[in-house]
């Protein structure tokens, strides 16, 4: 989407999100090394959580096919809980274009991309916990247009970003 036929964008979004499948996988991060010359990505067992912005959605848009699986189907992943608002739902069906096509569940977007030609909204940012953090709630913050906070997030042109925040509420050994 962002840039020509080379795909660089594509390619480097898939690398760092391969990059942390490896880094929680026991034994895949070799490669990876600290400031100290030590190798490896996390010991066996550590808790974690994986948020940003990943800019891979795992059925629209036009990121490499699989990348935001390698986390999301990831063993050491709980990827059960899918934030999800009314905004994002709103918003797809209002804006149509791209959005028309997708086959995701359009109330998981976390980004309100270009319509028309697309990529149209899109999951796009992400807060993976790992197996074994409750995950008690959370949501992404795209308030329907009704609501007085959507001038927060609005329309284009946003008054904040074009991503949107998303949030999980987890704790250890509730």
């Amino acid at each position: 989407m962002f840039d020509g036929a080379e795909d660089r964008n594509g390619r480097r979004n898939f690398g760092e999100i391969r990059f942390w499948a490896d880094y929680i996988r026991p034994g895949h991060g070799r490669y990876i090394y600290d400031d100290k010359g030590h190798r490896g990505g996390l010991r066996p067992g550590s808790s974690f959580v994986i948020a940003g912005d990943l800019n891979s959605d795992p059925l629209d848009g036009d990121s490499i096919p699989g990348s935001a699986q390698l986390l999301l189907e990831n063993h050491w992943v709980d990827a059960s809980f899918r934030p999800k608002s009314a905004g994002a739902a709103e918003a797809a069906a209002l804006q149509g274009g791209a959005n028309a096509t997708h086959r995701s569940d359009p109330s998981r977007d976390t980004a309100d991309f270009a319509d028309v030609p697309g990529p149209g909204n899109l999951r796009a940012d992400y807060v993976l916990p790992s197996r074994g953090l409750g995950v008690h709630g959370g949501g992404v913050f795209w308030p329907v247009s009704t609501d007085p906070l959507s001038r927060l997030t609005g329309t284009f042109p946003f008054p904040s970003s074009d991503h949107r925040l998303v949030w999980l509420d987890v704790a250890r050994g509730r």
